[in-house]
């Protein structure tokens, strides 16, 4: 998935002290989804001096930004964000489209976690385009910005639209390209297309930039795996638990590598220690986690207890 604004107070919050640059867009046009247009980040637009702090209304929209910041649950996140759009389009001030646009950004992220969290990629997919519109809107607002480049990309890579998303990965990076997450995101796609050598360098690059990242890690290591650097990704794999005991994709993926090297018990060992689920389901495997195919093929293999092809 994205990343949250909130990794980034400049881009969550509501700082008074940044103007805006007018995009002709003082009010986005309410509807329900936009044509996919490319995005092109020009950091060179971004608020220059700050706005007037004791504009009220500005004063009312921080208040329930910092709410939704504060939220209990993604619904009433949502909620609020909504709140604050309702009350600034049409307002005729400088900060509209920078409030706008992130507001928009982050009911985009609340509406994406509602529907990866809730499974309802595929039965209800009307709350990940409604997430697609807002981050199109954010976009539009404000073309300075990253993040609802780089989350857009996400929502279009969970529609399977890798082209698309990739281009969103791609957008990022050219404006800023040591960004570890759009380097693993481009990654992602890269393996869904077949690419692995390149998703391997993609992973690689997040890694270096970031080297306590995770799940750029991971997916480095399963990359490994796929093109053929079976011993190599194992260590990678063992290295990892060090770190983190309870990383299930690499617990797993690690159960199923031995399973396929003839290491049996210590295989079943691992696998006895993975508590989620999800691992058990080759359709999620291949489908939702996009494992690499000779790894998936591997964990064929071990659910089946059968020598690996």
């Amino acid at each position: 998935m994205g990343r949250s604004d909130a990794r980034k107070g400049a881009r969550r919050g509501l700082l008074l002290g940044a103007s805006i640059f007018f995009t002709g867009l003082c009010a986005v046009e309410r509807r329900t989804a936009l044509a996919w247009f490319p995005a092109k980040i020009d950091a060179a637009r971004a608020p220059q001096h700050p706005f007037d702090a004791a504009d009220q209304r500005l004063r009312n929209a921080a208040m329930t930004f910092e709410q939704a910041l504060r939220s209990s649950t993604v619904e009433e996140e949502e909620r609020l964000w909504t709140k604050v759009i309702d009350s600034c389009e049409g307002v005729d001030a400088e900060w509209v489209p920078d409030i706008l646009s992130r507001a928009y950004g982050n009911r985009g992220n609340s509406r994406s976690r509602q529907a990866f969290f809730s499974n309802i990629l595929e039965s209800s997919p009307g709350k990940i385009q409604e997430a697609l519109a807002d981050y199109d809107r954010s976009i539009l607002l404000a073309p300075y910005a990253v993040d609802p480049v780089l989350n857009r990309g996400v929502a279009l890579e969970s529609l399977r639209m890798f082209e698309k998303a990739t281009a969103d990965y791609i957008a990022v990076l050219q404006s800023q390209p040591d960004d570890p997450a759009a380097w693993n995101n481009l990654g992602n796609v890269q393996g869904a297309l077949g690419r692995w050598s390149e998703a391997l360098k993609c992973y690689g690059k997040a890694t270096k930039l970031s080297p306590q990242y995770a799940f750029a890690a991971g997916n480095y290591a399963l990359a490994l795996y796929q093109t053929g650097r079976e011993n190599e990704a194992i260590r990678q794999f063992r290295s990892l638990l060090r770190k983190y005991p309870e990383f299930p994709d690499i617990r797993a993926a690690l159960a199923v590598s031995l399973y396929a090297q003839g290491s049996r018990a210590e295989a079943e060992t691992n696998w006895s220690r993975l508590e989620d689920g999800r691992y058990k389901d080759r359709s999620w495997i291949r489908n939702t986690r996009r494992w690499p195919p000779k790894l998936a093929d591997a964990l064929d293999a071990f659910l089946e207890i059968r020598v690996p092809v």
